[in-house]
């Protein structure tokens, strides 16, 4: 999807999600700048993936798609596992965006606890003798409704921590999460992103996970006051 003229502004998806997620905003931003918005491989109408892809695969899926949209220098704007990818993306090409802004950015694996470590043991225990009863009453309701594909996919991705790829983030950089965010809650992830990325400012807005389609207006303007200038 691509409407618009003007600077490049590029759209990265959350997991599980697809473009149109980015509804509001496509619509907004496209009356100032060249919007850009693909489906990740394996979401929404692109084809499915046929094996397990890392975070690593994406980002060079990412780098093959902005050459070949021919897309100078955009503007990335990611939600959470799309935060992931560029992060991943632009720690190794660090002039490639011109700003970067995450909503609900994940991307950092917190220490695992006691109660953590004796559910994966009781699951591996479990899937040796019943691996039918293992894959449908372990693991978040998310990883259940996944394809055989997808499930392993799902475990590259969520257990690689970015905190070193925030930290080679040279552009500036605005991260935005909604103040009911309980999959990425911003003391958490909003907080340490924010004193990882050098020229970053973090900045709370009403919602939650979702708050760029909960509350598009002050999402939008938020996104546009940065954008040109702040």
């Amino acid at each position: 999807m691509q409407e618009g003229d003007g600077r490049d502004v590029l759209f990265l998806h959350g997991y599980l999600s697809k473009k149109e997620s980015f509804y509001y905003q496509i619509k907004f931003l496209s009356s100032f700048y060249r919007v850009t918005a693909p489906d990740f491989p394996g979401f929404g109408a692109s084809a499915p993936i046929i094996s397990a892809w890392s975070v690593g695969d994406y980002s060079l899926w990412l780098d093959k798609f902005i050459k070949a949209a021919h897309l100078k220098k955009p503007v990335i704007i990611a939600h959470s596992f799309g935060a992931r990818v560029a992060l991943k993306y632009l720690s190794g090409n660090p002039c490639a965006a011109e700003k970067l802004i995450i909503t609900g950015g994940a991307g950092i694996v917190k220490p695992r606890g006691k109660k953590y470590l004796r559910r994966v043991k009781a699951y591996r225990f479990v899937k040796k003798i019943f691996p039918a009863f293992a894959e449908k009453h372990f693991g978040s309701a998310e990883y259940r409704t996944l394809p055989p594909v997808m499930r392993e996919s799902y475990k590259k991705i969520v257990n690689e921590d970015l905190q070193s790829c925030a930290r080679e983030i040279r552009c500036k950089t605005l991260l935005l999460y909604g103040d009911e965010d309980t999959v990425t809650p911003c003391g958490e992830e909003g907080k340490i992103f924010n004193s990882l990325i050098p020229c970053s400012r973090l900045e709370i807005c009403r919602g939650g996970h979702f708050c760029f389609s909960e509350n598009p207006v002050p999402f939008n303007g938020a996104v546009y006051k940065f954008l040109n200038g702040d």
